[in-house]
């Protein structure tokens, strides 16, 4: 578990976030696509997120 939250941190999210975010999956996640929340894949998971929220802001409304 600490090495978990730890990686969480290197990879710059939230250890507490990260934990919620996991505890909410797991138990419906398939055990061959486990992988898909480890820390560094959640991690650039939600940068990508976050900069597709950052482009849709960015562009002009329609008049």
């Amino acid at each position: 578990m600490y090495t978990l939250l730890g990686t969480a941190k290197l990879n710059g999210i939230n250890p507490q976030r990260y934990l919620r975010h996991v505890l909410e999956r797991i138990a419906d996640q398939p055990s061959n696509r486990i992988d898909e929340l480890l820390p560094w894949v959640v991690a650039a998971k939600w940068a990508q997120e976050a900069a597709s929220a950052t482009e849709v802001q960015a562009l002009p409304m329609a008049a």
